[in-house]
């Protein structure tokens, strides 16, 4: 587990957040007092959340999520998150969630929804009752703990392909093609297919897109130029950089790491 440490605040998110390294390893366990003022991105990650006694499952976006709308596609009847309430999270590596939750990563896409829709009920109910003492016993360090150990749990009692699906990521981040990644994992493209909407939620070509994505903010918020951005991050030029920003992030890169 990483030490816990404030962090400047993240693009997507503003106001009274922390994360630290958590269990299982290349997940983070994050916290936070306020809804973020500006949408959260697409960044290939699940996520399991304990706010105001609920737990709620976000899953892989293809877009901005506004924390005050209505996320299309989400099943009816789920509340979000309020202002005020503090909210503790889960989140997973891309490919880790499914594991957890039992069910594909594409059946979550764009989607909050409560996660006895995904557990039976009596074990989402017993797991509310011991985060919620633990909430009430020191404020969120109890909760946080509980979430790491029980994901942990669900991913030693899983069979999964974690080790083909962390290679597949791995490469498809570093901007390997479709078809060579596929060769390095034995698989055909349509079976790579396959398992990246099961693991990922997304199909190969948009994770790709999703992870570069991510690294170009993580670039741009450290000041370099945006052309260097561009280059770094595998984009082919700058203009590239901002069609695809404006794609999945809804605004410029300008507007999106602006004050404020």
């Amino acid at each position: 587990m990483g030490e816990e440490r404030d962090t400047d605040e993240p693009f997507g998110v503003s106001g009274g957040y922390r994360e630290r390294a958590a269990r299982p390893a290349g997940a983070v366990l994050w916290t936070r007092t306020t809804l973020p003022a500006r949408p959260v991105l697409p960044d290939g990650c699940t996520d399991l959340i304990w706010s105001g006694g609920r737990l709620l499952v976000a899953g892989p976006d293809t877009g901005p999520h506004l924390p005050g709308d209505v996320v299309p596609g989400a099943l009816p009847g789920v509340p979000e998150v309020r202002g005020g309430t503090p909210i503790v999270g889960l989140r997973f590596a891309p490919g880790q969630g499914p594991a957890v939750f039992g069910v594909p990563a594409h059946e979550l896409r764009d989607q909050r929804v409560p996660l006895a829709d995904l557990w039976p009920a009596g074990r989402v109910r017993g797991l509310a009752g011991r985060l919620a003492e633990a909430g009430a016993a020191d404020s969120g360090s109890g909760v946080g703990r509980l979430l790491e150990e029980t994901a942990a749990a669900r991913l030693r009692d899983a069979t999964t392909t974690g080790g083909r699906t962390s290679a597949v990521a791995a490469a498809l981040a570093r901007g390997r093609p479709v078809a060579e990644v596929a060769r390095a994992v034995a698989l055909s493209e349509r079976q790579l297919h396959r398992l990246s909407l099961d693991a990922f939620g997304y199909g190969p070509k948009t994770l790709t897109r999703v992870l570069r994505l991510v690294r170009a903010l993580d670039l741009a918020r450290s000041g370099m130029p945006y052309a260097q951005v561009a280059v770094r991050a595998g984009y082919a030029d700058q203009a590239h950089l901002a069609r695809e920003v404006k794609s999945l992030a809804g605004a410029p890169m300008g507007v999106l790491l602006a004050p404020g």
